[in-house]
């Protein structure tokens, strides 16, 4: 940036035919001018200007000098302009990555009302299960799990706690029963989930009730005729009666609603860390980033909301 300021005190100098007039443009003092001048000069090997008592002109190293570098130094001014605007205000391309329950519960409902709001922002959405590198991706920021997010990352919390339900039609739970406690689950047929990360079996996860081990958790290996890798297709199924699922409550919220689904086990599943929105470094955060940070968390806080009110009519029912 010093070759660049001193190529433009000579392009100033040169313009204004005047150290005087051009330290004024540039708001400085015409020695310190002069003397970055001179410094282009000795660095070049040439002078590039003639100064007298009344006149500052071109030589013909100057003249050709000034030719070549007016116009990649408007380019120039140009485009740190167009850089400084992104700090100033959002815009841009925002390039974030999110799981698929997120896509449909927390980025569909929104994502008009973002756009209406920040409309110099262009959203570039990649919807994937498994964790993605960030930086090597070249993404601005992501949506996951707080359990699976590296150290490194700066999180900011999306919604509160979560819960997991063990879901099945009303027809599958009076034909095989209501499993009492996680062990039962050996008796009946589960939909299970393929984890896209490791292509490995979603163990399903409990917490015990009592004892010294209350409130830890593990884990109970299932077994069933379907095996699925895509979430809304698990509750589908179950829907249908095929066997029990595990999935996150925010994703059967619909079906549970509307009585297509009904809950088992509850005991065994207390609330746990929930979604996180997270990017690589708070440093600079950029204005696209930052007002998406923002307005993530206000549909959290207003989510949240939403649910305290359902509550107790869930709970009535």
């Amino acid at each position: 940036m010093r070759d660049h300021y001193a190529l433009r005190a000579f392009r100033a100098v040169a313009e204004c035919g005047s150290f005087t007039r051009a330290a004024a443009v540039l708001d400085v003092t015409p020695s310190a001018l002069s003397q970055t001048v001179q410094q282009l000069e000795s660095q070049l090997g040439t002078r590039l200007l003639q100064r007298t008592t009344r006149r500052v002109g071109l030589t013909e190293a100057g003249q050709e000098m000034l030719q070549r570098i007016a116009p990649a130094l408007n380019e120039l001014d140009l485009a740190l302009d167009a850089i400084r605007q992104h700090g100033d205000r959002p815009r841009g391309t925002l390039r974030i990555t999110v799981p698929a329950v997120v896509a449909q519960s927390i980025i569909q409902p929104v994502l008009g009302e973002f756009m209406a709001r920040w409309p110099d922002v262009q959203l570039d959405i990649r919807v994937e299960n498994g964790l993605t590198d960030l930086v090597a991706e070249g993404l601005d920021a992501g949506i996951r799990l707080g359990e699976r997010l590296l150290r490194d990352m700066v999180a900011v919390p999306v919604g509160g706690p979560m819960r997991s339900v063990v879901v099945g039609s009303p027809a599958y739970f009076k034909r095989h029963g209501h499993p009492k406690e996680p062990k039962d689950l050996q008796h009946h047929n589960c939909i299970r989930h393929r984890l896209d990360s490791s292509g490995a079996i979603y163990r399903w996860e409990f917490a015990h009730r009592s004892g010294p081990q209350k409130g830890r958790w593990y884990e109970v290996a299932v077994d069933g005729s379907l095996t699925v890798n895509d979430v809304p297709l698990a509750v589908r199924a179950a829907q249908d009666g095929i066997g029990l699922t595990c999935v996150l409550e925010t994703s059967a919220r619909a079906a549970l609603d509307a009585g297509h689904l009904k809950r088992a086990l509850e005991p065994w599943l207390p609330p746990f860390d929930g979604f996180y929105l997270y990017y690589p470094s708070r440093f600079q955060v950029p204005p696209k980033l930052r007002v998406f940070i923002d307005f993530i968390r206000e549909w959290g806080a207003r989510d949240m909301v939403a649910r305290q009110r359902l509550a107790p009519s869930r709970r009535q029912r």
